[in-house]
């Protein structure tokens, strides 16, 4: 195993390929993310708004409920997420769409797995 803690890096950001995706993109999608997520801010913390963000696209890429269970996420763990989203957006995120986001379940799958989990195509 190769170890990099004595690498040298250019900065704390790396090459900063992903400061300079990000600026691209936000430039275009701000105008229309904002608006759902400046109120979820002003309740939250920037963490928790971004760990929603994460529970949300785990629940929509491995089948909600019982595929986050799948992975190794306890029940509670989940109830409690659920509460938080529903504060926060207003819906549950089985029903919730995040404008300008799309989702490729295809790709996602075919990058990290030789098969999609069982009850997904």
């Amino acid at each position: 195993m190769d170890d990099f803690r004595s690498d040298k890096m250019e900065t704390r950001e790396g090459r900063n390929l992903a400061r300079h995706a990000w600026e691209a993109y936000s430039r275009g999608v701000n105008a229309a993310l904002l608006p759902l997520m400046g109120p979820a801010l002003k309740r939250y913390s920037v963490n928790k708004v971004v760990d929603l963000l994460g529970f949300w696209v785990a629940w929509q890429m491995h089948g909600g409920f019982d595929g986050l269970r799948s992975l190794g996420m306890s029940e509670r763990t989940i109830y409690r997420q659920i509460a938080f989203f529903r504060t926060a957006y207003g819906q549950h995120p089985d029903t919730f769409e995040f404008p300008g986001l799309v989702l490729d379940r295809q790709a996602y799958f075919a990058a990290g797995y030789k098969r999609p989990p069982r009850g997904l195509k």
